[in-house]
């Protein structure tokens, strides 16, 4: 049995909770909202995010940070924009054997970092461990079998985290590329956005499928010229997290994406939906990564173009269908453009 800690008692923060707890593990949700709090305690049940699913009694659930946490794991499960601000907070009382594990997927708006460069700097004692993959919440707190990565720099901490979390039904790979499970995690969010577009156009399986493709090609090229391994993008936190974003009920981009196709601004859908659409955020974020890596991106930047350009989505099907002919692969493309 481990001690974990858990910030965030949003979806993903609850059914992590639910998992741990119904594997044996002495688990501490927290949220710094007392309101939120409250409401778990009267239900034991998030009942907005995971109707049905009931927090194990063994759960404690607080608003205050304690003094000293000796937990073994603490999980940061907020939205991407709150993980410096949590690991801010947490940095005033986590001992620093303690493990800090993120399962948030996406970049920090202004900075572009990605959220283990992030976490470093506000818990540079501390070793981090990103933990990403095809994995909605509705599915790990009903015991779905459900597997992802546990990526740090650290391969003892990640085999930690692979030790006290992996059980019969959530396996964990460890990976040690950091930048492309990332990548791919937080990238996945803008393609899947631009998936539920060509599903609220009833364009059918064709674009999408398209779509997810050369997405997949596109966040790969990024992620290579960052650093990364072209062979993680090929799997569970890459090809992997986008086919399940992508085609889910459960997904909120594809679930906005889809209300853009039929008619909404950008800015109407996200209202709509009434929660964090990471891949709004990230779409912009993968814009300027772009320009400043001086990468091609045509997929992330007519999303860009759409989210932010008051760019119909026809126009930038017109746009991406009618670009310049090419070589599918990008290696005998660029040969081909030096000669």
């Amino acid at each position: 049995m481990a001690s974990i800690f858990i910030l965030g008692a949003g979806g993903m923060g609850v059914s992590m909770a639910v998992m741990c707890a119904n594997n044996g593990h002495q688990v501490t949700l927290y949220s710094p909202f007392e309101e939120e709090i409250g409401l778990l305690r009267a239900r034991r049940e998030h009942e907005k995010l995971l109707p049905g699913i009931k927090i194990p009694a063994q759960v404690e659930l607080t608003c205050t940070l304690p003094e000293q946490m000796k937990a073994e794991l603490a999980i940061v499960a907020t939205p991407s924009f709150a993980v410096r601000s949590t690991c801010k907070s947490l940095a005033g009382c986590v001992d620093p054997k303690t493990v800090v594990v993120c399962v948030s997927k996406g970049l920090e708006q202004g900075s572009l970092k990605m959220l283990s460069e992030v976490m470093g700097e506000e818990l540079p004692a501390n070793d981090t461990v990103m933990l990403s993959g095809p994995s909605h919440a509705e599915e790990i707190a009903r015991g779905i079998p459900t597997t992802v990565v546990a990526a740090s720099r650290s391969r003892v901490a990640a085999e930690r985290v692979q030790d006290i979390l992996m059980n019969q039904s959530f396996r964990i790979y460890v990976n040690d590329d950091v930048i492309g499970v990332e990548l791919g995690g937080a990238l996945k969010n803008v393609i899947a956005l631009a998936a539920g577009v060509v599903d609220g156009l009833q364009l059918g399986d064709n674009p999408k499928a398209a779509l997810m493709t050369r997405g997949i090609t596109e966040i790969a090229r990024l992620g290579v010229a960052m650093g990364a391994s072209t062979e993680t993008f090929a799997g569970l936190s890459g090809i992997g997290d986008l086919i399940v974003t992508c085609t889910s009920v459960h997904s909120r981009n594809h679930r906005a994406g889809e209300l853009i196709g039929r008619g909404r601004t950008a800015k109407q859908a996200i209202e709509e939906v009434g929660m964090t659409v990471e891949g709004y955020t990230a779409a912009k974020c993968a814009w300027e990564l772009a320009q400043r890596t001086g990468v091609e991106m045509p997929i992330i930047q007519q999303v860009y173009e759409a989210l932010y350009e008051d760019k119909t989505p026809l126009e930038a099907i017109r746009s991406l269908m009618g670009r310049p002919k090419r070589h599918e692969s990008e290696v005998i493309w660029l040969l081909s453009a030096k000669r």
